[in-house]
């Protein structure tokens, strides 16, 4: 009797959900829980905030999931329909292939070169000299000290030098902070380089301030650990100062080069123009 009523039980399971497919339910604690889990990594190099943060995320994250499937799975029926879709194939190259709503876009639509980073990049680090120096000169009547802080960032016997040591010139901490400075403004021109063509309608501001905020809050609650000399005497009002400067030069310059764009690069959203696939019906109407 039990068995027959199993039976009758999945079978009319079986004709209520006919035409779906059963799938688990769709749920947002994996996602809690990967969160949580990178905050406390997180808090392991910046502060013990971060890490319990993360903790008091991991914790629901963990029993959310679990009664996901304990002590049932839960799961949802979705539709399928059947439908014949013919295989044509096609020799159209990108350049020919219409933009419709049967046919995905090809991605980036827009970018700039190599050249145009490494353009940016190093009249950027130029442009950044500028306000450095005159906080050296204006605080410690040296234009030198500046480079010797970026410098003692990688030597650890400066790390218990004087200012005054520091304002002197030194030939050694000239050398190690011009590779320092240089490499890293050809990183972050080249990084500009990649990232102004998802901001087409206002480069400047994205490259002049947006992104400089964003590296020195980065920085900010990581320097203690990646050189605790810049973290103790760095001037994080003239180093937001030199990043604006930075900015605005690098993405002006970035900006002005030659670029390879399709007409309707201007018309998508951001999130295409991020490299994110979206749908068609999502992209808006098509413009010449």
């Amino acid at each position: 009797m039990m068995q027959s009523d199993n039976q009758n039980r999945d079978g009319h399971t079986t004709r209520a959900h006919a035409g779906a497919v059963q799938l688990p339910a769709p749920t947002i604690w994996p996602i809690v829980f990967a969160f949580g889990l990178a905050l406390i990594f997180t808090g392991m190099v910046t502060h013990w905030i971060m890490s319990l943060l993360g903790a008091l995320l991991v914790i629901p994250g963990i029993v959310g999931w679990f009664l996901e499937v304990l002590p049932r799975e839960h799961h949802v029926y979705v539709p399928v329909s059947a439908e014949i879709i013919p295989v044509v194939g096609t020799h159209t190259t990108g350049a020919q292939r219409p933009a419709g709503p049967n046919h995905r876009k090809l991605l980036p639509i827009e970018t700039f070169s190599i050249t145009a980073g490494i353009k940016g990049g190093l009249a950027g680090g130029t442009a950044m000299i500028v306000p450095a120096a005159l906080y050296g000169l204006i605080r410690y009547h040296s234009t030198w000290y500046a480079v010797n802080l970026l410098a003692a960032g990688g030597f650890v016997s400066w790390a218990g030098e004087s200012d005054a040591f520091l304002a002197q010139f030194h030939p050694l901490g000239l050398l190690a902070a011009t590779g320092i400075h240089t490499t890293a403004s050809l990183l972050i021109g080249l990084l500009y380089g990649a990232m102004l063509p998802m901001f087409p309608r206002k480069p400047i501001v994205s490259a002049g301030f947006i992104a400089p905020f964003l590296w020195t809050g980065l920085l900010y609650s990581a320097l203690g650990v990646i050189s605790p000399i810049l973290d103790r005497r760095i001037n994080w009002l003239w180093f937001v100062i030199s990043q604006i400067a930075f900015g605005l030069v690098a993405g002006f310059v970035v900006n002005r080069q030659v670029k390879v764009r399709t007409a309707q690069f201007q018309a998508l959203p951001f999130a295409v123009r991020a490299g994110l696939h979206t749908s068609a019906k999502d992209e808006g109407p098509d413009h010449p």
